[in-house]
């Protein structure tokens, strides 16, 4: 199951992730978001969703969101 099919409020752990980017794996890696972290969808939007990973709040789009795999 991917990021996008998560339920809003419901604590998931991340599973993995898969993209070919390396700056972006990277990037969310500085974000706190990596295999075995919790991860809970905060709200959807038509163009993406906002997450909480750790103590903070981001808004990704839905290619990001199909490739966190949980």
């Amino acid at each position: 199951m991917n990021l996008r099919e998560a339920e809003i409020g419901k604590e998931y752990l991340i599973r993995e992730i898969s993209t070919n980017d390396e700056e972006l794996d990277s990037f969310l890696f500085t974000l706190g978001c990596y295999a075995g972290e919790p991860i809970t969808v905060i709200s959807r939007k038509r163009s993406g969703c906002v997450v909480s990973i750790k103590d903070g709040r981001y808004s990704i789009d839905n290619a990001l969101a199909e490739a966190i795999r949980i």
